[in-house]
């Protein structure tokens, strides 16, 4: 029934069953020619977008090891497209052991459904700038090159998240995770998870090789613009 229209987009398919209006949600369907298209966009988008960063890659290894105790790169189990967990890279921003006080932060948070506080104190110095200016997030242009992420994708979850996700919302793992995307573009952690998830079903649902492209470069702008950066 007529319900969750502003998650549907072009791609609604409206159907009439004994005089009663349906909207459906038709499921992606990526030829190989599309397929092949948008991995052919991320080996290249990545492969050239680590050799352009690299000395920033090394200015923030530095940084972090210089800063705080730890491991300069954070690894995290996340799910991935169908539902298969992988494990994401970024940098950390954290100081050692900081997952174990999320459950203790998340009283003040200001959404229920994830961690959002203004002032984390488990963020490092080197982390917060990390933070503001994104470049922590560089670190996942490996994922992409392993195929487990894409240049441009729903966000990727971890698992306490990804269990809130039901029903047609699951229709954001019809594509890999990525790197950017309409959630990351459109204001981050300023909008709230469950309109998160529409975001990301009208990305999966409506995909084109030119949207990806527009998402890539309406990305930089929107980092400048340092909008919900957390």
């Amino acid at each position: 029934l007529p319900g969750h229209v502003d998650a549907l987009g072009p791609s609604l398919e409206v159907d009439d069953i004994e005089g009663l209006t349906m909207l459906g949600l038709n499921p992606l369907v990526l030829s190989r020619s599309s397929a092949a298209l948008k991995r052919a966009l991320d080996l290249t988008g990545a492969a050239a977008g680590l050799v352009v960063v690299s000395p920033l890659l090394l200015a923030a290894a530095v940084a972090i090891r210089l800063d705080s105790s730890g491991p300069i790169l954070f690894r995290q189990r996340r799910i991935g497209r169908w539902g298969r967990p992988f494990t994401l890279l970024k940098f950390r921003t954290m100081y050692v052991d900081a997952e174990a006080s999320a459950a203790e932060l998340r009283a003040a948070s200001s959404d229920p459904d994830w961690l959002k506080i203004d002032h984390d104190p488990r963020v490092t110095r080197v982390g917060r700038v990390l933070r503001r200016t994104s470049i922590d997030e560089l670190p996942q242009l490996i994922n992409v090159l392993r195929g487990e992420m894409s240049l441009v994708g729903p966000r990727p979850l971890i698992g306490s998240e990804d269990s809130l996700v039901d029903g047609w919302e699951r229709t954001r793992l019809d594509l890999s995770p990525g790197v950017t995307g309409m959630w990351q573009v459109l204001g981050r952690t300023d909008i709230p998870f469950r309109e998160m998830l529409k975001l990301d079903c009208l990305y999966v649902t409506n995909w084109s090789l030119w949207l990806d492209l527009k998402l890539i470069a309406r990305t930089i702008p929107a980092v400048l613009a340092r909008r919900g950066a957390n």
